[in-house]
């Protein structure tokens, strides 16, 4: 199933929903110690792998982080070739002084924003979606 691509559609139909939970952004040389299924995403750079992780894990593995995050998934079924969508969004939340880390997923687009500005997200994000014409 091909996701939407219309970006007016999309911002009308995004529903973000704030997860559970607090997350960090951590990167390891070896992953031999870390779950798969503990980790919700991780990307391959030069210096290490970097792992989005739920801090309470990162803790147990005793992992270092600088930032703990909110994670927003915005609930609708966005193509990966759709445009503007994270620039919009993004400069919203920029207006609003909140910075945001952005996943995007085969079904949907992920925002990791500091765990003090989740609620004021989930605001701007939703008013975003209202205000659309």
């Amino acid at each position: 199933m091909r996701g939407e691509n219309n970006l007016e559609k999309l911002i009308k139909n995004m529903k973000p929903v704030l997860n559970k939970g607090n997350y960090v952004f951590v990167t390891v040389k070896d992953l031999s110690n870390i779950k798969r299924e503990d980790t919700i995403c991780e990307l391959k750079e030069e210096e290490g792998t970097t792992i989005v992780i739920e801090k309470r894990k990162a803790d147990h593995l005793n992992l270092r982080y600088n930032f703990v995050a909110s994670w927003i998934t915005l609930m609708v079924h966005s193509s990966l070739e759709a445009v503007g969508l994270t620039a919009l969004f993004s400069a919203e939340l920029t207006k609003h002084n909140i910075s945001c880390n952005v996943i995007a997923g085969y079904y949907h687009d992920h925002i990791f924003v500091d765990e003090k500005d989740a609620e004021k997200a989930i605001i701007v994000l939703t008013n975003l979606s209202k205000n659309q014409t």
